[in-house]
């Protein structure tokens, strides 16, 4: 169902694909937008659990998108630092396939709770907590995982002796 990546020697591990998940701080999910168009969007995501989760408000276009076609694709890189003098960038990345649904109940403070954790640094734990318990602007989205794979610049390979 899913594509074999092309480059298989820049293929990540699952555990390495897995951490520049849990690193990365933003991404882009895309989705079956308006009239046929792609949409994506940038979100800030937390991998937890075996799934992504981010944060949306409960109407616009996202959403939208989501409840029309749950079927989304979310990227994140975590790293892209450019070499000049070879005209290019080392990069380490990760693509997700799967299905987005709201997070209700036990899964929703849960995920909820990674992504404050996440983000919110040094912040004092009740601070923390009641911007958990007092949210309710805000949806949770979960995003089923089907395919993952990660892949990483040749010059990353070779340095680890690949």
């Amino acid at each position: 169902m899913f594509r074999e990546m092309r480059r298989n020697k820049q293929l990540l591990s699952a555990a390495d694909t897995i951490a520049v998940l849990e690193r990365c701080t933003n991404g882009i999910l895309a989705c079956h937008g308006d009239d046929g168009y792609p949409y994506a969007v940038p979100v800030s995501p937390v991998y937890s659990n075996g799934k992504i989760y981010f944060h949306s408000a409960k109407a616009g276009h996202k959403m939208d998108a989501i409840l029309n076609n749950p079927k989304v694709s979310f990227s994140v890189i975590d790293e892209d630092t450019i070499v000049s003098e070879e005209y290019t960038s080392y990069f380490r990345s990760a693509i997700a396939f799967g299905r987005a649904r709201i997070a209700e109940g036990e899964e929703r403070l849960a995920s909820f709770a990674a992504l404050v954790e996440k983000f919110s640094g040094a912040q004092p734990a009740l601070e923390k907590q009641m911007k958990i318990t007092e949210c309710d602007h805000a949806l949770m989205v979960a995003i089923d995982i089907e395919h993952l794979t990660g892949k990483e610049a040749i010059e990353y390979v070779r340095a680890k002796g690949g």
